[in-house]
């Protein structure tokens, strides 16, 4: 059965998109806003995580205090996150706390007080940041890799970095978000119990009046390289590998997800067991699908010591390679369990479907229907996906280790 998809689209180009769900009292929204990592100018990496704190202390005629006062009141989970593309603000409230919170947020959006007192303090939870990842080498391991697998600016690192954070100046980022709040380029996703009408016409009333931004989208160069070693003085060797796959947009990207989890979807799935159940070279794998709308690639972790790190990741390539070479019915079927478990998990929470409306909206124009989803993996053969894996064969990989000994990768 298709969904209830509500969808309207202001005159000056914001789109705004709804799906109600049944059985619930809370709603989320979020305003997707065209200031993604990717998408800044050169020399300012970080200036939308500044941004998404900065905006939020004051705005309208409330004082830090007063706006965060006013937000508690509501009884709201705020949400943000910086990507590639998108600078994602929302929250999840119950659903009659609706209308009061879509007039605050146009309050954060148009009216910010943008103080240069509170920009400091901004900045300093930005950097913050980016500093912790010295403590999660697994997250820095991740963030290179995807930095030096896409075209650049693509993979840009979506925390910041710490030259260009401390670089960072109020009116730097002030320019920032005036290029970057763009009716046109904004998408605005609410879910749960709502009424449309309701919300059309009071996002009409805040946002109708906003005017398109002239803005150039950057251009993409060549990757950065093929492997990197980043020295590291702890005990472990963490392992970052990633290789093309098949964009969100082509017809192919099911068998993709599929193939992904007969690679990494549990404990009987092939990495955990070939790398380490049998071999006992990890303590720590899994690979994932990861996909922007330019490009995308399925990515792999693996945390090990010194002395398996270069077995670990001889093996990882193999079992890759190896996956064209034939796939079990039994195999197949976990895949699947695995992903449709993942999305009736997915589609109970007013905060994901309110984030994948949106998704879908960017990547493919419109939103996919649940029933969609599960028949096209439940259609998917294993004829299909390695009829798929000859078309998208894994044989180049980016590499990324941190840790005290590198290893050989050609």
């Amino acid at each position: 059965m298709e969904p209830q998809i509500d969808k309207h689209v202001l005159a000056n180009g914001m789109v705004l998109l709804g799906e109600p769900m049944a059985g619930v009292e809370s709603v989320a929204f979020d305003f997707m806003l065209p200031m993604g990592a990717a998408r800044l100018p050169e020399g300012v990496c970080g200036a939308a995580n500044v941004a998404a704190d900065w905006i939020f202390r004051g705005a309208g005629t409330r004082d830090s205090r007063a706006l965060g006062d006013a937000l508690d009141g509501l009884g709201l989970h705020r949400i943000d996150s910086v990507g590639s593309s998108h600078l994602v603000l929302g929250a999840v409230l119950e659903s009659s706390n609706l209308a009061e919170a879509l007039a605050l947020y146009a309050d954060v959006l148009l009216d910010p007080l943008l103080s240069d007192e509170q920009f400091a303090a901004a900045r300093q939870l930005a950097t913050e940041g980016v500093l912790a990842l010295a403590d999660e080498p697994r997250q820095q391991v991740m963030l290179k890799l995807r930095e030096r697998f896409y075209p650049s600016p693509l993979g840009r690192s979506t925390v910041g970095e710490i030259e260009q954070l401390e670089q960072l100046t109020p009116e730097v980022v002030r320019e920032s978000l005036k290029t970057s709040l763009d009716p046109s380029q904004t998408i605005f996703t609410v879910a749960g119990k709502y009424d449309f009408d309701a919300v059309r016409s009071q996002v009409e009333s805040l946002f109708g009046g906003c005017e398109p931004v002239a803005r150039t989208e950057p251009s993409l160069t060549a990757r950065a390289g093929r492997y990197v070693h980043i020295p590291n003085d702890g005990a472990q060797v963490h392992i970052g590998l990633m290789t093309d796959a098949v964009k969100f947009t082509d017809e192919d990207y099911y068998y993709a997800r599929l193939a992904t989890s007969v690679l990494s979807g549990g404990m009987s799935a092939r990495l955990f067991t070939e790398v380490r159940e049998k071999r006992g070279l990890c303590y720590a794998i899994g690979a994932r699908y990861h996909s922007l709308r330019e490009a995308a690639g399925l990515m792999c972790y693996a945390g090990t010591t010194p002395d398996k790190a270069q077995e670990t990741l001889d093996v990882i390539v193999a079992e890759f390679k190896r996956l064209s070479e034939g796939i079990t019915p039994e195999e197949l079927e976990r895949a699947k369990v695995g992903l449709k478990s993942s999305l009736i998990m997915q589609s109970e929470s007013s905060g994901s479907r309110a984030g994948a409306i949106g998704s879908d909206h960017y990547m493919l124009g419109r939103v996919r229907s649940l029933d969609e989803i599960k028949e096209r993996i439940e259609a998917a053969g294993v004829e299909d996906i390695l009829d798929s894996l000859e078309r998208h064969p894994f044989q180049e990989f980016t590499v990324v280790t941190i840790g005290p000994r590198e290893v050989r990768f050609e």
